[in-house]
């Protein structure tokens, strides 16, 4: 009975000696860096060399923290711009931890640590932003805009002046005024861009209204213009058509006058062959022409238009 419970406690011994020696044992990876921990408090500095190593077990905790830049993105946040512009403003960074037992005691973890970038980037952002008219967030330069014809009739009120900061450089200041504050919870900022900049609801609504009449307006001038140009081609083309039924004309009078002229000649030629003859077929088409079945003439006896009829009746 002794030797089965002396078996028991060397084997529960034993399982706790290796837990033991498993919890005493933890691994640094090139991208970490550890802070021990006991009984919740720091013990000693950050541990950043790669490799094994030993803690206390039980006793003492090992708390990883990356090494790597990592991303902070932020919410879009409703600011108004020196013009009195309210837009949306959409900002991103890189952050690293660079002081991790600062970091552990200031902010714990990742979570704690976007938590505080949001009161800082987004606060220095929303300073940095009221300072400066719209136009300066928008550009970076002062480049000549690239415009179209239907764009140069735009309403480009808002772009007159030149660009004195612009928006890299704004985006420098809240990386410059941001970085000053994150170091006392053991962060250090890279890189703090503006990833979107958009109008608000209701200004945007203005917007899209002014877009749409300004765009309105150019149909309407080059429906106009369409206008005038239809009128002045079918101007044009009533004055050739007039030109050239003008030219016809006068091309098929002359052509019928040289018909007729040649007819009459023929006439005349055919005529003084033989007059008396010529004058016979000429009153017999007179005939035909003008005397029909049931056609009534009173004429004298004498009139020269029954000539003929008379001769034969003689």
């Amino acid at each position: 009975m002794k030797s089965s419970t002396l078996k028991i406690l060397i084997a529960i011994i034993i399982v706790v000696f290796l837990l033991a020696l498993l919890d005493a044992v933890y691994v640094v990876s090139e991208t970490n860096q550890v802070i021990i921990t006991q009984f919740g408090e720091p013990i000693g500095g950050a541990v950043t060399s790669p490799g094994l190593h030993f803690k206390v077990p039980f006793i003492q905790k090992a708390n990883y923290f990356e090494k790597r830049w990592l991303e902070w993105d932020g919410d879009a946040n409703q600011i108004p711009t020196k013009d009195k512009k309210y837009i949306w403003v959409d900002t991103y960074c890189r952050w690293r931890i660079s002081d991790p037992l600062v970091f552990y005691q200031r902010v714990k973890d990742e979570r704690g640590a976007h938590s505080r970038l949001d009161d800082v980037v987004d606060g220095e952002t929303r300073n940095v932003i009221a300072s400066y008219d719209l136009i300066e967030i928008v550009r970076s330069t002062n480049r000549e805009f690239a415009l179209s014809e239907e764009s140069a009739l735009l309403d480009y009120s808002e772009v007159i002046g030149k660009i004195q900061v612009g928006r890299a450089r704004i985006a420098e200041m809240i990386l410059e005024r941001a970085s000053k504050i994150t170091p006392e919870f053991g962060v250090e900022l890279k890189d703090v861009r503006i990833k979107r900049v958009n109008y608000v609801d209701e200004v945007q609504k203005k917007v899209f209204d002014r877009m749409i009449a300004e765009r309105k307006r150019i149909a309407s001038r080059y429906r106009s213009e369409g206008d005038g140009r239809s009128a002045e081609i079918r101007g044009q083309k009533e004055r050739e058509l007039k030109i050239i039924t003008s030219e016809a004309y006068r091309r098929a009078q002359e052509i019928k006058g040289k018909a007729e002229a040649e007819a009459t000649r023929i006439y005349a030629e055919a005529y003084n062959l033989d007059p008396e003859f010529y004058q016979f077929l000429k009153t017999l088409e007179t005939y035909r022409q003008t005397l029909a079945q049931r056609t009534w003439l009173i004429l004298t006896t004498n009139s020269e238009f029954l000539k003929y009829l008379k001769s034969t009746s003689r």
